[in-house]
């Protein structure tokens, strides 16, 4: 991913959570801070964007509030842009909290772009160390915005700057300060489809060799449908087509035994499964507006034994 490449992509992610935080009811996920980490001038460029773009997205929708730019906006923000990050984030941050309680004391968010956790939740300082593990173009691009916004980084908070879909070592986080002796959860959200199996698997294996048992992780697949499934108004092929139109192509897909094995293959048991029916009941039951979980896409949390 080039530079202007990963800042662009932490942008829009940024965009979908402050848009979600500030226009829809209820929320899934507040991030209540993402605003403060884009410009006006970002926000309008992105959401203009958005509405041109519509007859790529649904053309129905598009003859159908031609005149109501704001309405197509909120369409394919819900529809396309944010169920997925915006559930995901949620279990998340939800499993974090329990394995706090069970003596977790590191976080270490692989992909983190613009996430505004440690600034969320300041009360944690004493008790997690946070490890934010990312491009260096893009850990560049959110020191700057953080210092524009006045955000001061605390001591918790430490940026580990690499490819780590790549040539991921743990290494990387232990000259950061990261202890293979305390217990640590790990989000990986939005990357495993990027990667090829044998890359994920990599990953997860060098991650979990040398920490703790009790240690975990969170992450999201797509199924062995992704390349077959349209998904409500093609959303899903949308998705993989834009990934590949962008030079970043979606490379893997999953049945849930090749997880399970991936994962025990590295000394991990499943201890949640999320399928897009257990995601659409737990997030998105009983709303009246056009957010629904994603086709083809699973949440696990898995624990190292």
């Amino acid at each position: 991913m080039e530079k202007n490449e990963s800042s662009l992509t932490s942008l829009i992610s940024a965009f979908g959570r402050a848009y979600h935080s500030k226009y829809d009811t209820p929320k899934i996920f507040d991030d209540f801070m993402a605003k403060d980490l884009i410009t006006h001038k970002e926000f309008r460029d992105i959401r203009e964007n958005m509405i041109k773009g519509i007859p790529f997205f649904n053309n129905e929708i598009a003859r159908k509030y031609k005149d109501q730019p704001d309405e197509i906006l909120k369409w394919i923000t819900q529809v396309q842009l944010s169920p997925t990050p915006l559930a995901r984030a949620a279990y998340s941050e939800d499993v974090l909290f329990h394995e706090l309680a069970l003596g977790a004391a590191q976080y270490v968010i692989l992909g983190a772009g613009l996430d505004t956790f440690c600034f969320r939740k300041p009360e944690l300082d004493k008790i997690l160390e946070i490890f934010e593990v990312d491009y260096p173009a893009t850990q560049d691009f959110k020191k700057r915005r953080l210092a524009d916004a006045n955000f001061q980084i605390p001591d918790n908070l430490h940026f580990v700057a690499m490819d780590f879909t790549k040539n991921f070592t743990l290494q990387y986080l232990i000259k950061e300060g990261f202890s293979t002796s305390k217990k640590a959860f790990v989000s990986l959200l939005g990357v495993s489809y990027y990667l090829t199996k044998e890359e994920n698997t990599n990953l997860i294996n060098e991650l979990f060799t040398k920490i703790p048992p009790g240690s975990s992780i969170v992450f999201d697949y797509a199924d062995e449908k992704l390349f077959e499934e349209k998904g409500m108004s093609n959303r899903v092929q949308n998705m993989v087509q834009m990934a590949s139109a962008s030079g970043e192509p979606m490379k893997s897909c999953f049945t849930y035994e090749e997880v399970e094995k991936m994962l025990e293959d590295s000394g991990l048991l499943i201890y949640e499964h999320l399928s897009p029916v257990a995601i659409n009941n737990r997030f998105f039951r009983d709303r009246s507006d056009y957010l629904s979980a994603f086709e083809t896409i699973h949440y696990i949390h898995a624990v190292k034994k």
